[in-house]
C-alpha cells in the first residue's frame, strides 16, 4: 500500500467520522423530541384526570407556578413551520402518538445508516492498520535472496 492510498483512507475515515457525528446528533435530537412528546401526552392525560385543572407551570430557571388551566379540553399544537392548530385533548394526544411513531421510524433509519457507516469505518481502519504495518516493516529484498541462495546451496 503506497502513501497516497494511506492518505486517501485517512481522508475517508475522517469524513465518515464527521458523518457519524452528524447522525449521532440527529439521533439525539429525535430522542429529545420523542421524550418531549411523551411528557406532553402524560401531562395532557393527567390534566383531564385532574379534579380542578391545577398544574405546575414551569417558567424557566427552575421556577414553577401553580396554574389553573381554564379549558383543558382545548390544546394548541405547533404542527411545524410555526403553524399552530387547536385540537381537542384526545386528538392532541393522538397526534403526539403519531408523531412519536414517525420519530421512532426515522430514528431506526438513522441508526441503521450510522451502523453501516461505522462498519465501513472499521473496514477502513483495518486497511489503514495493514498499510501502517506494511509501511513500517523493513523491506529487504536482499534478505529474501540470501535465504533463497542458502536453500540452493543445501541442494
Amino acid at each position: 500500500m503506497d502513501q497516497r492510498e494511506i492518505e486517501t483512507l485517512q481522508y475517508y475515515l475522517k469524513e465518515y467520522g464527521q458523518q457519524a457525528e452528524v447522525f449521532a446528533g440527529q439521533l439525539e435530537l429525535m430522542e429529545n423530541g420523542r421524550m418531549e412528546a411523551l411528557a406532553a401526552i402524560e401531562a395532557l392525560e393527567a390534566l383531564v384526570a385532574s379534579d380542578d385543572g391545577t398544574v405546575l407551570l414551569q417558567i424557566g430557571g427552575g421556577a414553577s407556578l401553580k396554574a389553573k388551566v381554564l379549558n383543558p379540553e382545548k390544546v394548541l399544537l405547533n404542527i411545524g413551520s410555526e403553524v399552530i392548530v387547536e385540537k381537542t385533548n384526545p386528538d392532541a394526544v393522538e397526534y403526539l402518538k403519531d408523531r412519536i411513531t414517525e420519530m421512532e421510524a426515522s430514528q431506526k433509519k438513522v441508526a441503521e445508516a450510522l451502523e453501516k457507516l461505522r462498519a465501513q469505518m472499521n473496514e477502513i481502519a483495518k486497511r489503514l492498520e495493514q498499510g501502517y504495518r506494511q509501511a513500517s516493516a523493513p523491506e529487504s529484498p536482499t534478505a529474501h535472496r540470501h535465504t533463497h541462495k542458502d536453500n540452493d546451496e543445501e541442494e
